[in-house]
């Protein structure tokens, strides 16, 4: 199927704004809503995008994945259906990472993983997605070991130890990086149980790789944050384990538009690396396959949202 109109979320900046220009470049591509919760910044986006290619495709659909009522809002907001979604937006949650929302999630969940999965819900819901839903994952789901990020190594993965990881009640210490990986985790296993309950739509989880280029370091401290700019992603370019923002972004699209990236699949760099060719991750961490821990992860999500 053509893809003619899409919605991307966090498409502001960085790999969201960059998808959305490479998106422009698709003869068939119609429509791009640019999911921010900045307006102002979406505001630019907008203008540069426009610049950029040429094309005057783009609109901006208030979204915050942190606030569910925006997320309700938007719904509504869309006209009709929608080809497919990229779930981009995201990060270690800033300084609002550890703090419970309203919904009964810590930040950095919320903003990954819950605000996403009400929007794909919804939209299911009210009859406007079709096509494929994209969710951004991440190599910390695996285990980075270059980057000092274990493999997730829970006791069950019960659906209770995963809504633990969604609360934060699994962590006495919080490391941003580590707890991003779970949530991640959590994240990409509701995509795949969603693969399976949702057969006419495709589902699939992509990690963009370690992408210079994009204030990925954002939510760390200020030492942490230099140093990941400054040393660490300079040196993993020379070194063939980082890209820039281009090629991060390229992974969306090229999962979106080839149907041979199957459904219900995580695809990210080959181990123990965060770039290169897409592999499927089942391959890796075999639990990534187990369709009973998927369903777990699905019932932990649905234990905050609204309807849960």
């Amino acid at each position: 199927m053509a893809i003619e109109t899409i919605l991307v979320t966090g498409a502001n900046a960085g790999l969201g704004k960059e998808a959305a220009r490479q998106l422009a470049a698709i003869p068939t591509v119609k429509k791009v809503y640019l999911g921010c919760r900045n307006q102002e910044k979406a505001h630019a986006a907008k203008v540069e995008l426009e610049a950029a290619t040429g094309r005057t495709i783009f609109e901006i659909l208030a979204l915050d994945t942190t606030k569910l009522d925006t997320v309700s809002a938007a719904i509504e907001e869309l006209p009709g259906p929608i080809d497919g979604v990229i779930l981009n937006a995201g990060g270690m949650g800033g300084p609002a990472a550890a703090d419970l929302t309203h919904d009964g999630v810590i930040g950095c969940f919320a903003v990954n993983v819950l605000g996403h999965a009400a929007l794909v819900e919804g939209l299911i819901a009210s009859d406007k997605l079709r096509g494929t839903v994209v969710y951004v994952g991440s190599e910390a789901s695996r285990g980075i070991p270059g980057g000092g990020v274990k493999r997730p190594d829970l006791a069950t993965s019960s659906a209770d130890e995963f809504a633990s990881i969604a609360n934060g009640a699994m962590f006495t210490t919080f490391h941003p990086l580590s707890v991003y990986g779970l949530v991640k985790y959590v994240g990409t296993m509701w995509t795949s149980s969603m693969s399976r309950r949702h057969p006419t739509i495709r589902f699939v989880t992509v990690s963009p790789g370690a992408t210079s280029g994009t204030d990925g370091a954002r939510d760390l401290g200020a030492l942490r944050r230099f140093f990941y700019n400054r040393v660490a992603m300079p040196m993993m370019s020379l070194l063939g384990r980082a890209h820039g923002v281009e090629r991060g972004a390229q992974r969306y699209i090229v999962v979106l538009t080839d149907d041979t990236y199957e459904t219900g699949r995580f695809y990210a760099s080959p181990w123990p690396n965060t770039s290169g060719e897409l592999v499927d991750q089942s391959t890796i961490f075999e639990d990534l396959d187990n369709e009973r821990f998927q369903d777990h992860a699905y019932e932990a999500v649905h234990r905050f949202l609204p309807s849960g």
